[in-house]
């Protein structure tokens, strides 16, 4: 599902349809979310979303390498790298949904 099909889904989800929200709404909202998580996440904080999940921040410290063409030994810098840990209870619905279009669970 692209981000356009998702805002379409989101548009006619049975919550939303009685705000009769326009899908050029729906889609600012969504935007404005993603982006306030994004915002978050940027100044050092985590977003729980209790029943949904946790988006959060790893840091990976610098470390050695190689490099596995040359053989060289080359230095990794320290970074970090936005992660979602899904809650329990969205690990629940997703394992008690049935197989999906591609046949899998």
């Amino acid at each position: 599902m692209n981000k356009n099909e998702f805002i379409a889904a989101v548009h006619e989800n049975k919550i939303l349809a009685e705000l009769g929200l326009s899908k050029s709404a729906v889609g600012a909202v969504i935007d404005a979310a993603l982006d306030t998580v994004q915002q978050a996440l940027k100044h050092g904080d985590e977003v729980r979303l209790v029943g949904f999940g946790n988006f959060y921040v790893a840091k990976r410290e610098a470390a050695k390498g190689r490099n596995p063409r040359t053989g060289e030994d080359i230095q990794i810098k320290a970074s970090k790298s936005p992660k979602f840990r899904a809650g329990k209870l969205f690990k629940d619905e997703i394992n008690a949904a049935p197989a999906g279009k591609h046949g899998k669970k």
